[in-house]
């Protein structure tokens, strides 16, 4: 396992501390302008907010979550080798208010009975897992009251049914939707 490259936490109390990203085909990590931009949507509902941070590969927006006063993060993540840079990463920044699981993002929420005020959702692209992850969030009920979901995904991706946008950023090929359901 090599370390190619680093990104960088923003802001909040780990502002500047370096994230290592692990050479891996199926790892795609938010670019920090990107990571910027959500967190500006987010700066009134992050602190004190459980978070989930499904697909998490580097981590990047959990514990950018972290730094800037979520009270936790859940991240789910697939990869074995991920994990482990995952939970190496959260030794060395002294993080405590997290929680890390080797699951398939998917079986994980259709199990998942807590409540999350904000869900992070970045899947591989073109694979259907964001509208699935969705669907899975509304049938286990699984947001709070005014809870929002942020994907990050390919551009051409459509608002999955059930949704209403609040706020929407494309760069590249990439495009990132804050979502709330519809009640």
């Amino acid at each position: 396992m090599s370390a190619p490259g680093r990104i960088r936490i923003i802001a909040g109390k780990w502002r500047g501390r370096k994230l290592d990203v692990i050479n891996t085909s199926d790892l795609r990590p938010t670019p920090g302008r990107v990571r910027e931009t959500l967190f500006n949507w987010l700066q009134q509902e992050i602190i004190g907010a459980r978070c989930l941070d499904l697909f998490a590969g580097t981590g990047a927006l959990g514990f950018e979550a972290l730094s800037r006063g979520a009270a936790d993060v859940i991240m789910v993540e697939s990869n074995p080798e991920l994990i482990e840079v995952l939970r190496r990463q959260a030794i060395t920044l002294g993080s405590e208010n997290h929680t890390i699981w080797l699951a398939d993002a998917i079986n994980w929420l259709r199990l998942c009975t807590c409540k999350f005020d904000i869900i992070f959702l970045d899947p591989p692209f073109d694979q259907g897992f964001a509208e699935q992850c969705c669907a899975a969030i509304c049938e286990q009920c699984l947001l709070n009251t005014n809870g929002l979901v942020y994907i990050e995904s390919e551009k051409n991706l459509a608002l999955p049914a059930g949704w209403e946008l609040k706020k929407q950023n494309r760069a590249g090929n990439v495009q990132s939707m804050l979502i709330k359901q519809v009640v």
